[in-house]
């Protein structure tokens, strides 16, 4: 029961930072596409609560920003990305979940997470804009899936795997 307990409230954590986040990037928002500000806590949450948690935060974090602030807008990008980063927190908390024995863990999870989220958008983004009555090409998703996102992509693979062996360090030595 504690560790639900805890789980959630840290889920709640990550949420917040979901929302949070975006506002650092919000007065230049090709620098928000470049860096993916939500991104972060959604697969640390994966990561450090499991997939239900970063699942379940993946979907809420773009629709509630989206429902309180207008931005991203609902259609087509909130939804979108809601896919994404639910794909990105199940597969993170799954694959973590199952290697994190592994020395090899933090990256043998989060590359794949980054991987299958993605195609998940594109799969998404292709259904959407089809719906619209909109063109979504391979060059689109090339570039905004992969090119366009290299700082973001760089950033996670820094940032996740130094927050996620400093928590596995403090809670090693509170254990002890």
């Amino acid at each position: 029961m504690k560790n639900n307990i805890q789980k959630l409230v840290l889920s709640a954590f990550f949420l917040a930072l979901g929302i949070v986040l975006p506002f650092i990037t919000m007065q230049i928002p090709e620098l928000g596409n470049m860096l993916l500000p939500m991104h972060i806590p959604v697969l640390l949450c994966g990561f450090l609560c499991g997939a239900p948690y970063g699942a379940a935060v993946g979907l809420i974090v773009p629709i509630l920003r989206s429902l309180l602030f207008g931005a991203p807008p609902m259609i087509p990008i909130a939804i979108t990305m809601a896919v994404e980063l639910m794909v990105y927190g199940a597969v993170s908390g799954y694959l973590y979940n199952k290697l994190k024995t592994k020395k090899y863990a933090i990256y043998a999870t989060l590359i794949p997470a980054m991987l299958i989220g993605r195609i998940a958008w594109g799969v998404t983004s292709w259904l959407v804009f089809r719906a619209l009555g909109n063109p979504f090409t391979w060059m689109i998703f090339v570039t905004q899936a992969f090119i366009n996102a290299i700082p973001g992509i760089i950033l996670q693979l820094i940032l996740i795997p130094v927050v996620l062996v400093s928590v596995n360090r403090y809670l090693q030595r509170q254990q002890s």
